[in-house]
């Protein structure tokens, strides 16, 4: 499967090692010169593999993430009988960040602290299947879930599923 995406050994690593690289800067967030001193790699290799495999990734998307179920009509769960034929629940929260002075004005909630409006959609099993981050914190929660639905790979909602 990993030659259908283009991964492929190189003359000096192996799939395996640019995988791990790629999965440790992800979960960790670490920087390129971290994983440059943990791996013995230039920069460049880092970045180049990084990519490489962000890129399978992505044409996994497929494999990789699951389509939800629809809530059944007969749903007996008390957290989702409320929400039958729906593919899951979408709220926004706010998430406290530091920003530039000049900023702050703008990621001023309606409570005062500085934080970033983030949606986020999960299924019946609790698993995110959307998220939409990054938004000043002084905007409003209807604003996000309208640019979430209409940019280009945004939240898709197929008809009759809301």
């Amino acid at each position: 499967m990993l030659e259908n995406v283009g991964l492929k050994d190189t003359k000096n690593m192996l799939v395996d090692e640019q995988v791990a690289m790629f999965l440790h800067i992800i979960a960790h967030h670490v920087k390129n010169r971290v994983i440059k001193q943990m791996f013995q790699r230039s920069g460049g290799t880092i970045s180049r593999h990084f990519t490489n495999v962000l890129h399978a990734v992505i044409r996994l998307h497929d494999v990789l993430i699951q389509k939800p179920n629809p809530v059944p009509i007969d749903s007996t769960d008390t957290r989702w009988k409320w929400f039958k034929n729906c593919l899951g629940a979408l709220d926004g929260t706010y998430i406290r960040v530091r920003v530039a002075l000049e900023n702050k004005s703008r990621y001023r909630t309606r409570k005062g602290d500085i934080a970033t409006n983030v949606l986020g959609v999960c299924s019946q099993n609790m698993q995110f299947i959307y998220i939409r981050p990054g938004w000043e914190g002084s905007t409003a929660d209807s604003r996000v879930l309208r640019e979430a639905i209409t940019r280009r790979n945004g939240l898709k909602v197929p008809r009759g599923k809301l």
